[in-house]
């Protein structure tokens, strides 16, 4: 069962608690984000921010998916990245956003006001050495990613990306009978195939041949019953063409 996040719960209880921004804060110093920090929901496929919008809040997700998008030149529009609970949104510094950023589900941000998150930077320690290490995981996540658009197949791909959901998850993961694991997916076919640089078929072909070798299995479109997830890992890790 979904567990809903109830926005009148204290940063204590909050459910990215420990891998937000927040993360390394005392209770002194979560005492004055608490103070700052406000609530926004976005439905699925509402915009959050456009490219070239001044940023006057800048938040963590609670709950839900956003995509980062770029519009080319010509028009067509290139999903540059998936961004799931815990992950920060915007740049510290930065007036403007420079990418599209929109939800894919239902969303709950945790906001702050820009200036007055850069003035608590400042005298907080913790959260500017947080916010270091964000800024360099979301590098080496670039780093893997450049790895699996450039050389990993179709089925790695896809495997990775279901990894990748597992090992996000903000709660513990479902367990059903024996070690099953239960992942919701925050992505449509259409938008995966985008995001992983595939076509609609080739998703759809991959989900099921990972289905009909004991794999995967489906209940309807974005839940997925992982039986194995070291098997998963050994595709997701495998180097083979």
């Amino acid at each position: 069962m979904e567990r809903v996040f109830d926005p009148l719960n204290r940063c204590e209880s909050c459910p990215i608690r420990h891998r937000a921004v927040c993360a390394t804060c005392d209770t002194d110093e979560l005492a004055v984000l608490e103070s700052i920090k406000y609530y926004r929901s976005f439905e699925a496929g509402q915009p959050i921010f456009f490219s070239g919008d001044q940023m006057e809040f800048v938040a963590s997700i609670v709950k839900g998916a956003a995509t980062i998008e770029q519009i080319m030149e010509d028009g067509r529009k290139q999903t540059l990245g998936l961004l799931l609970p815990s992950d920060f949104i915007g740049r510290p510094g930065r007036e403007n956003a420079i990418y599209d950023v929109t939800a894919v589900t239902d969303i709950t941000l945790c906001c702050f006001r820009r200036g007055k998150f850069e003035t608590l930077i400042e005298t907080t320690p913790h959260i500017a050495q947080r916010l270091l290490a964000i800024s360099l995981d979301e590098l080496d996540a670039a780093r893997d990613w450049m790895l699996l658009l450039g050389r990993k197949t179709a089925r790695e791909k896809i495997a990775t990306f279901l990894m990748m959901i597992v090992r996000r998850a903000t709660v513990p993961a479902v367990v059903s009978t024996g070690n099953t694991t239960q992942i919701e997916l925050p992505l449509t076919r259409e938008a995966m195939a985008d995001y992983l640089g595939l076509t609609i078929e080739t998703v759809s072909r991959q989900f099921s041949a990972l289905r009909k070798e004991g794999l995967i299995a489906l209940q309807g479109k974005r839940i997925v019953d992982i039986p194995s997830i070291s098997h998963l890992r050994a595709i997701a890790g495998s180097s083979t063409d």
